[in-house]
């Protein structure tokens, strides 16, 4: 059952949470190594007490049998290696979104649909947008007892989604604004230290609705994973000066009546999710409390007023988003892959 894994992106902030991850799981390898770009080789990656050396992405990466690869590299990157990995035998599990809407790649956040990754025809499995991955890991159980009818989102991504690079910048321009100095940025159009952005990713454009691409994702990668077109989605994604952990909150309208303890008791009883909900005692999920853990944290569950027979709920939700919303999630899915012989 163990693999042959490569790990490409290994230099990056998912790449390094793969590594983390990986030892952290004792996922069943037969051997690894490690990839990145031609100005990260050479460089040393201690995994399980021994040293490895970061290899150069090239043609010839995926020879030798290789049987597994975790991506976390640039779309365009994605597109050109994937399928150069799986015409070798190497399933790949992908991190960007070079193939998310693509009709023959499965979209897989484990404790959804598991079972889509015996669907990996072009040895391509994608993991999705971390802002999708936490919030349909909570809709899903209220799905299947209670059949949603729309929800309506707004994001709260920390910095750490952008990049180490971002990281480094809002610390260093936090300081800077508290100096009272000046401070020039290279990643965010705006200040990001003590401010929200509308709008992710920083550096593309809205689309002709209005819509970040980010936003879109939301809506068509939550239907896909659901396998629902039925299900309503509006949503607003906002970067906040937060290093680790995405937070949403998260109006759901439902076919059938549902109340705040029923909708906790669901909750809790998921795979994955874990409540903090005791408003009374200021328990709630907090960014800072959730990095570094693996589960979806839900909390602020309460009817919707504006809506009758008790048919809406509010909540509020915080993942970590390079475990979770990226490296885990991938890795989730490599086990799945391993414990159903893909």
């Amino acid at each position: 059952m163990a693999k042959k894994v490569v790990v490409v992106g290994a230099t990056g902030a998912v790449g390094e949470t793969f590594i983390s991850i990986l030892q952290e799981r004792d996922f069943p390898l037969s051997d690894i190594k490690f990839v990145a770009s031609e100005r990260s080789a050479g460089r040393k990656v201690t995994f399980k007490d021994t040293e490895f050396t970061i290899e150069a992405l090239s043609e010839t990466t995926f020879d030798g049998g290789w049987e597994l690869a975790l991506f976390s590299i640039p779309k365009g990157l994605s597109r050109t290696f994937a399928p150069m990995a799986a015409s070798k035998g190497c399933l790949v599990v992908d991190n960007s979104n070079a193939f998310r809407m693509e009709a023959d790649v499965p979209l897989v956040v484990p404790e959804v649909n598991p079972e889509d990754v015996e669907r990996a025809e072009r040895g391509i499995i994608a993991n999705p947008n971390c802002s999708t991955i936490g919030m349909v890991v909570a809709v899903w159980p209220l799905h299947k007892a209670k059949t949603v009818r729309r929800l309506v989102i707004t994001t709260m991504q920390s910095v750490s989604g952008v990049g180490l690079k971002a990281i480094q910048e809002v610390k260093e321009e936090s300081q800077a604004v508290l100096d009272g100095k000046a401070y020039q940025r290279t990643v965010f159009p705006h200040q990001m230290a003590f401010n929200v952005l509308p709008q992710i990713p920083q550096s593309d454009a809205f689309g002709p609705n209005g819509y970040t691409s980010e936003e879109m994702k939301l809506l068509h990668e939550t239907r896909k994973i659901m396998h629902d077109d039925a299900i309503r989605v509006t949503m607003t994604c906002t970067r906040v000066p937060v290093i680790y952990s995405h937070s949403e909150a998260i109006n759901i309208e439902l076919a059938e009546p549902c109340t705040p303890d029923e909708a906790r008791e669901i909750l809790s009883a998921a795979p994955g999710i874990t409540v903090i909900d005791d408003v009374a005692n200021q328990q709630y999920p907090l960014a800072t409390d959730v990095a570094g853990k693996d589960d979806t944290y839900v909390g602020r569950v309460r009817q919707d007023e504006s809506l009758d027979d008790n048919r809406g709920i509010n909540l509020w939700l915080v993942s970590e988003n390079l475990r979770k919303g990226a490296a885990l999630n991938a890795i989730q899915i490599a086990e799945e892959v391993v414990a159903r012989g893909v």
